[in-house]
């Protein structure tokens, strides 16, 4: 998506800036781990395809995407300068919303991705920080999100973001924890085959339906949108 073109999210915990082709060389190495690749359920591609996704990802009206990094200086002005703050020593991982329109086209739902790419970081809070200032910026800026999908990809105006959902792999409980622990449910499976919200792949779906605002997140301590000043300004 291009709402997100120029904006940088920053808390006491956490830096969020979107995707840019200085990111893919790192985003590269981290996609080469196979315990990331059975996690995102990813196969590994080559530089020149991961160069083509990043494109897709800042293009795609239904795709928003922005890169985890380890949170700036308190006392950051107001702008983040590409390279500086977001080097590859910085970088963590990324978090990702997917837009699509419900079955019955009256309303659109939006999936969920998180990764701490880094394992020496995970465990430390960066997903939870990383979740928590995304949701923010998500609920805050709705109306504009939805234009840009509604927009390009022609489907009726007016519709509302009703329901949020994410997929993750059964074995890996700390994920489903962070959900839950935020407001997401489980799916509960429809026959024996998903029994506890399992499907076909191995993952469990949780979902928060309308009223998802009020519902997920909590308070996020120092949340500022800042001007995210790219490596060509």
């Amino acid at each position: 998506m291009l709402i997100n073109e120029g904006i940088t999210i920053s808390t006491s915990k956490i830096l969020l800036v979107p995707y840019e082709s200085h990111h893919v060389p790192t985003y590269h190495e981290w996609m080469k781990d196979a315990e990331i690749q059975e996690a995102t359920a990813s196969e590994p591609l080559s530089i020149e395809e991961e160069y083509a996704m990043q494109l897709s990802w800042r293009q795609d009206p239904d795709k928003l995407t922005f890169i985890v990094c380890l949170p700036s200086s308190p006392s950051a002005s107001g702008s983040i300068t590409a390279g500086h703050e977001d080097s590859p020593a910085r970088m963590l991982g990324d978090v990702n919303l997917f837009l699509m329109t419900s079955d019955t086209q009256d309303f659109v739902i939006g999936e969920i991705e998180l990764m701490i790419a880094v394992k020496s970081q995970q465990g430390h809070g960066y997903g939870r920080a990383s979740l928590l200032a995304f949701l923010t910026y998500v609920a805050e800026h709705e109306k504009g999100l939805l234009e840009e999908f509604e927009r390009e990809r022609m489907v009726e105006g007016g519709l509302s973001l009703k329901e949020l959902r994410v997929k993750i792999g059964e074995k890996n409980v700390r994920s489903i924890g962070l959900f839950e622990s935020v407001g997401f449910t489980r799916v509960e499976g429809g026959d024996e085959e998903e029994e506890e919200g399992e499907n076909y792949f191995g993952e469990i779906e949780l979902t928060v339906g309308a009223g998802w605002k009020g519902r997920v997140g909590e308070r996020v301590e120092g949340y500022r949108e800042l001007e995210y000043r790219s490596i060509s300004q």
